[in-house]
Parts: C-alpha cells; sequence; structure tokens
C-alpha cells in the first residue's frame, strides 16, 4: 500500500547543527557552524540549532545574530522576517527553517 506521508517526508530525519564558536564585531555576533556542502547547497526544511556558547556580557543589544560555514554567512530571522538579535538570543536548542535556494534561516518561536 502507497503510503504518501513516507514519500513526502525527510527520509534523514532533522538536521542537528551544532555551533562550535562565536565571535563579536561592530555590525553582528556570529556563531560558527560545521563545514557541510551538501547540506548548504540542497536543503529546504527544519533545522535543530544547538548553540550553547554565551555571549560577551557588553555586547550591543541590537547586533543581529549571523550563523557562518563554509557556504558562508547567513543572517538569523525570526517569524515576522526580523533579525534575530543579541536581545532576544538564549543558549539552548533553537528549531528554525533553512531554505536553501533563498537563503533563508528563520526561527521558528
Amino acid at each position: 500500500m502507497f503510503n504518501p506521508i513516507f514519500f513526502l517526508s525527510n527520509r534523514n530525519g532533522i538536521p542537528r547543527l551544532s555551533t562550535s564558536a562565536v565571535s563579536v564585531s561592530t555590525t553582528a555576533v556570529t556563531f560558527t557552524l560545521p563545514s557541510n556542502n551538501a547540506f548548504y547547497s540542497n536543503y529546504n526544511g527544519l533545522i535543530l540549532l544547538k548553540m550553547e556558547q554565551e555571549i560577551p556580557t557588553g555586547t550591543t543589544d541590537t547586533l543581529p545574530i549571523v550563523l557562518t560555514s563554509n557556504a558562508g554567512p547567513k543572517t538569523v530571522t525570526v517569524l515576522g522576517g526580523e533579525d534575530w538579535t543579541v536581545a532576544n538570543y538564549q543558549t539552548g536548542i533553537h528549531l528554525a527553517y533553512y531554505e536553501s535556494n533563498t537563503g533563508i534561516l528563520q526561527l521558528l518561536v
């Protein structure tokens, strides 16, 4: 019997990415992700982001949060398309949607 759920689902599950470092500049707070060209160049769907690094005390609250890897920097947005900023950051595991063809990386809060 044909099961459309199996056909339409991501057979490999939801990718889990863990940041390894955080750096602060005058324009953004950047978290480093592992390199994985296959994922970043050809994926649309949910991802889990494990972000355990604290942002240094005294960092400007309005700086946007950016994730970077070998695929380049990706600004993280929240629902409504606004930048995710230092003011709203918490360590932990975050559910997001990534769309490789448009570069959208949006938290689903």
